[in-house]
C-alpha cells in the first residue's frame, strides 16, 4: 500500500506541476495576445518621399524631352527647301529645253 500511496503522491505532484506550467503558458499567451508590435516607419516614409520627389523630377525631364522631340518631328522635312527649289527649276529648264528642241 505504501508503494501505491507514493505513486499517488508522485502523480498528484506531477499533475500540480503540469497545472502550474499550463497557467504560466496561459499568462504568457495572454501577454502575447495583448502586446501589439509597432514598427517605426518614419525613416521609410522619409525615404519614400525623397524617392517620390526624384521620380517627379525625372518625369518632368522626360516630359520636356518628349515635347522637344515631338516639336522636332513636326518641323522635320525629308528634303531641304533649297534642294526642292533647285530640282523644280532644273526640271522646268529641262522640259522647256526639250520642248524647244522638239518644236524647232
Amino acid at each position: 500500500m505504501t508503494k501505491l500511496e507514493e505513486l499517488t503522491a508522485l502523480l498528484v505532484h506531477e499533475i500540480n506541476d503540469f497545472n502550474r506550467g499550463v497557467e504560466k503558458l496561459e499568462k504568457i499567451s495572454e501577454q502575447l495576445n495583448t502586446t501589439k508590435i509597432k514598427i517605426d516607419v518614419s525613416e521609410y516614409k522619409s525615404i519614400i518621399e525623397v524617392h517620390q520627389q526624384q521620380m517627379a523630377i525625372h518625369k518632368d525631364i522626360l516630359d520636356r524631352f518628349e515635347s522637344r522631340f515631338n516639336a522636332k518631328i513636326e518641323q522635320a522635312k525629308i528634303y531641304p527647301t533649297w534642294a526642292v527649289a533647285v530640282f523644280v527649276i532644273i526640271l522646268l529648264f529641262g522640259v522647256i529645253s526639250v520642248s524647244y528642241v522638239f518644236f524647232k
